[in-house]
């Protein structure tokens, strides 16, 4: 596996280093001990799926709060996406900035996002299929969100979302959560 930093703490594109045969290829998207060895701890609870029917569809800013915050490993499985994180550890050298990479199966590379960052993506295709590794169970009362055109991140996005739910169109500014 490859860990390659991006312009946040903690915050990696990790992708795969396939072997090929006659057969086809074979690779690693998850190893703990290469997560350790990287300083990252990062022990699955729980996976989960994401099915996408429209370009063009924007899920996020989430994150989830204390005292069960959810680090998590991002793969597109079928289509392509744009995947966000966002620093909001306030003690962080990099709070506040954003960090993006575009996914695809083809590629074969995900994006770690640690416990503290909020997560987001949009489909840059039809029929798009998103797998998370999650590093803690979902708490809904812990389920927070911001906005993702929030003008204290700034996050370019390819282009402007045209489906999203109504919770993610109501997220406040973060200024508001401050």
């Amino acid at each position: 596996m490859k860990f390659m930093p991006t312009d946040i703490a903690g915050v990696f594109e990790i992708g795969t280093e396939p072997i090929a045969d006659n057969r086809g290829d074979f690779a690693r998207s998850y190893c703990g001990d290469e997560f350790r060895a990287t300083g990252i701890t990062f022990d699955v609870i729980q996976t989960n799926i994401s099915r996408n029917h429209r370009r063009g569809t924007l899920r996020g800013m989430h994150y989830q709060a204390e005292p069960t915050p959810d680090p998590k490993l991002v793969r597109c499985t079928r289509g392509r996406i744009f995947d966000v994180a966002v620093d909001l550890r306030p003690q962080s050298d990099t709070f506040c900035r954003w960090a993006g990479a575009e996914l695809t199966p083809e590629s074969q590379n995900a994006l770690f996002v640690p416990a503290g960052c909020a997560h987001g993506f949009l489909t840059l295709e039809d029929n798009c299929e998103i797998e998370y590794l999650m590093g803690a169970a979902y708490v809904a009362d812990l389920a927070r969100g911001v906005r993702w055109d929030d003008p204290a991140f700034a996050i370019e996005w390819p282009s402007t979302p045209v489906v999203m739910s109504d919770r993610d169109a109501s997220y406040p500014d973060y200024a508001v959560e401050i």
